[in-house]
């Protein structure tokens, strides 16, 4: 099964809508969501601090600025 890596942190409403647009997602296209907020480990924090909501889907990756439904939709469709 396709696995998505969701870098986040609590109280991030940008966060909350890229989490919003993978739950939908899911419907229609099968993967598993791995959430992780990047203050549990030091070494995501570091590197992705400036750039959540962050998405990693394969070598597909989609930062805060990258991020919306046809992004998504397409990296999905690309990784399948």
């Amino acid at each position: 099964m396709l696995k998505v890596i969701f870098y986040t942190k609590e109280n991030c409403s940008l966060c909350d809508d890229a989490n919003g647009l993978l739950t939908m997602l899911q419907r229609d296209y099968s993967f598993e969501l791995e959430e992780r907020d990047i203050y549990s480990n030091d070494e995501w924090l570091e590197e992705y601090q400036l750039l959540i909501p962050y998405v990693k889907i394969n070598q597909t990756t989609l930062d805060c600025e990258q991020i919306n439904m046809n992004t998504l939709e397409q990296a999905l469709k690309d990784n399948v």
